[in-house]
């Protein structure tokens, strides 16, 4: 099923066994609706699925029941939901509102305690457009845990913002740094952002994921690092990821596109403003008086 790694600071994490991935084990994708599709959708034992229209966003739901599940998929078990984020890019009317109030809903409906306090993780490398979701997305967050301190500001929940970097840049494994933070600040839960690999053009900026398994970032490129999840943090991870690359080897049979990754040209606007999404939905999932117009003022 899954092998055991450990750093050298001894956390552990998991990576599949082999190479099970989708069609044939040739595509990588940290999508668990792709995994699911492409590997049988309803013929999975210990998963289940289903799939609706919401507010104009379609919505699909992966949930891994088991271990059986788990080693069909390849992913820890857990809810894994899947939500369309195309109007948004459409620049449809209100899409932008509409999207955030929708995943706000959902991430709500994952999170074990939606008052207490929450560190928010914004991963990935800033310098690196396509790896810049987390950290951009970390400075749309309102962090409030220093304003509740002093007493006041009831409309606000009580939050936490890191931005921890990559090991490259900082020669500490991303884990290890909210790992310490959350020692000291000892949160309720943590919400990990974080982009995401694709193995469908399709689904390529226009699709936001969220998990309540936690999350092994640089998993999708196969560049695995830590995990994030409750046995390594000791408190429910939920993991929001959105794809901004997608495996080349599913859309070219040319050698070279093995191991190749692809970004759309407009890569800059999309981050931006799925990075603007994903912050503004956890603002509203948190801090359940605001509205846009308040993060607006807010955030300004």
């Amino acid at each position: 099923m899954y092998k055991k790694l450990r750093t050298a600071e001894n956390i552990p994490y998991l990576v599949p066994e082999g190479e099970r991935n989708t069609m044939a084990g040739i595509f990588r994708s940290d999508l668990a609706v792709e995994q699911h599709e492409r590997l049988g959708a309803g013929r999975l034992e210990g998963v289940s699925a289903e799939a609706h229209e919401e507010d104009g966003c379609r919505v699909e739901t992966v949930e891994i029941l088991d271990e059986r599940g788990a080693r069909e998929l390849c992913k820890p078990t857990g809810r894994y939901i899947t939500v369309s984020a195309a109007r948004l890019l459409a620049r449809e009317k209100a899409a932008f509102e509409m999207s955030a109030q929708l995943l706000a809903r959902l991430l709500r409906g994952l999170l074990p305690s939606p008052g207490g306090l929450t560190l928010v993780a914004g991963l990935g490398n800033a310098s690196m457009t396509p790896d810049s979701v987390g950290p951009l997305a970390a400075e749309y967050v309102i962090a409030s845990r220093h304003l509740k301190a002093v007493g006041g500001f009831d409309c606000l929940s009580p939050v936490c913002v890191v931005r921890p970097g990559v090991l490259s840049a900082t020669g500490i494994e991303s884990a290890e740094l909210v790992l310490s933070a959350a020692a000291r600040v000892s949160p309720a839960q943590v919400i990990a952002v974080d982009a995401l690999a694709a193995a469908s053009i399709e689904r390529l900026c226009t699709t936001v994921q969220l998990s309540d398994s936690g999350i092994v970032p640089g998993s999708g490129v196969g560049n695995n690092r830590a995990a994030l999840n409750r046995d390594t943090l000791g408190v429910p991870v939920i993991a929001l990821g959105i794809p901004t690359v997608v495996d080349a080897a599913s859309f070219s049979e040319q050698e070279m596109a093995k191991g190749m990754f692809v970004t759309p040209r407009d890569i800059d606007d999309s981050v931006r403003t799925l990075s603007k999404l994903a912050g503004y939905a956890i603002n509203l999932a948190l801090h359940e008086q605001l509205s846009i117009a308040d993060i607006d003022m807010l955030k300004a």
